[in-house]
């Protein structure tokens, strides 16, 4: 106890300074990924899902990041076998690792995974610096099984979702007026979805709790409105025979370019609910632990502050703000050609699978699901759409990130623990 009441305040600065810097990377790495789709599309400039991401983003780290934070913070590691003093050290070795390497990674380009990246360093500093019996090893399972099923499902709702523009809009004999008529439609889907996760999930974290009736009616009304106010600038598209005599649906995509920007917007805020748990739940435990004076097993049971949740979500618009378009321009054009109607696809996909995952706790990686969704935009499209070298690439970035945040990881913590005891 002595370690944390001696240098308590010291460590509570450089968890949080660490903290910042492991959310600067989710937002320089990680946002980046998210809102590639809208960029590679041409619905958004890149300026514009700048700004887009750095509202909702912050917005969905905020409101909904609660769930899958306290995953992060107390899932994996068990807190009653690794003192104190071990679990403030290790989580700020995390932390620093995870940031080391996503900073590396964003300066390559390369999209990895903020999540691979922290689950890594937590297991990395748990196993070898304190024991094996410290990491909750059956709670990795299911982790690392939604690292396959993850991709797998998006890229099925990607690929239904895709079919279906194309049977009720593309293949049809006038899809510019069908486009008109469906599309307010996927507008409502996409505003119900992400309204039901963070009127049921997130308003906690601002006093506001909500039954289950009550969530979904207020989801309800939050998709129509989304949809009226999609109806309203569709209303405002009329067919270019001009562009069309070019590109036979360039009027129909620029329908599909509108509803881009609100699935755009599902995508930051499902992101910001999902990987904000990647910066501030190490952190979270850390405060727990020095408020508490060294009880762990208090600390394991508090509730996330709001400040610290605040903390991860500006870190992430900044890393957004600053560094963010390097991965923006990889992952928007290289993987496959998209259009609007694609990248929505893709969107509405990866957003539906991620805040799926965040409403169960469960932490999944935004890049693997964006992929797999844009794969499955590919396969319906034809194998040959896909740019296999880059995706090749991808899957051999995924593959060292979890180890690289683990060594070093490792690394950070000896080190701490020189200085520290």
């Amino acid at each position: 106890m002595s370690f944390i009441a001696e240098y308590g305040f010291v460590l509570l600065v450089l968890a949080c300074a660490f903290g910042f810097f492991m959310a600067w990377g989710v937002g320089a790495n990680d946002v980046a990924n998210a809102m590639g789709t809208s960029v590679g599309s041409r619905a958004l400039t890149i300026k514009q899902a700048i700004i887009v991401a750095m509202i909702f983003e912050f917005c969905g780290a905020y409101l909904a990041g609660g769930e899958v934070t306290e995953t992060i913070k107390n899932g994996i590691v068990d807190a009653e076998v690794i003192s104190p003093d071990l679990m403030v050290l290790g989580m700020m070795s995390a932390l620093l690792a995870a940031g080391t390497w996503l900073m590396i990674a964003t300066m390559k380009g390369w999209p990895v995974s903020t999540t691979h990246s922290i689950i890594g360093a937590v297991i990395g500093f748990a196993a070898v610096g304190v024991s094996t019996d410290a990491v909750h090893w059956d709670a990795i399972g299911p982790i690392v099984a939604s690292w396959v099923v993850t991709p797998m499902l998006s890229g099925i709702v990607a690929f239904g979702l895709f079919m279906s523009v194309q049977k009720l809009i593309i293949n049809t004999d006038d899809p510019f007026i069908n486009a008109k008529r469906f599309v307010p439609l996927y507008m409502f889907l996409t505003g119900f979805m992400v309204a039901l996760m963070t009127v049921t999930k997130g308003l906690k974290h601002v006093g506001l709790t909500l039954n289950g009736g009550q969530g979904i009616l207020l989801a309800f009304a939050i998709g129509v409105l989304v949809m009226l106010v999609g109806i309203a600038l569709l209303s405002r598209i009329k067919v270019d025979v001009e562009a069309d005599r070019t590109f036979h649906y360039a009027s129909v995509e620029k329908v599909f370019a509108v509803l881009m920007i609100f699935t755009a917007c599902s995508m930051a805020f499902a992101h910001g609910a999902n990987d904000v748990a990647n910066a501030v739940g190490p952190l979270a435990a850390v405060v727990g632990v020095i408020q508490s004076g060294g009880a762990a097993e208090i600390a394991a049971k508090s509730a996330v502050p709001g400040w610290v949740l605040l903390l991860g979500a500006v870190g992430i618009v900044i890393g957004l703000a600053t560094y963010g378009y390097k991965v923006i321009a990889t992952i928007g054009k290289e993987i496959t050609e998209l259009t609007p109607s694609r990248g929505f696809a893709a969107e509405l996909a990866t957003a539906t699978t991620v805040v799926g995952a965040s409403a169960i706790g469960l932490p999944v990686s935004t890049t693997h699901t964006l992929v797999g969704a844009v794969l499955g935009i590919g396969i319906a499209r034809g194998i040959g759409a896909l740019n296999l070298g880059v995706v090749g690439s991808i899957f051999m970035s995924w593959l060292i990130t979890l180890p690289a945040g683990a060594i070093l990881s490792i690394i950070f913590f000896t080190i701490l623990q020189a200085i520290f005891v």
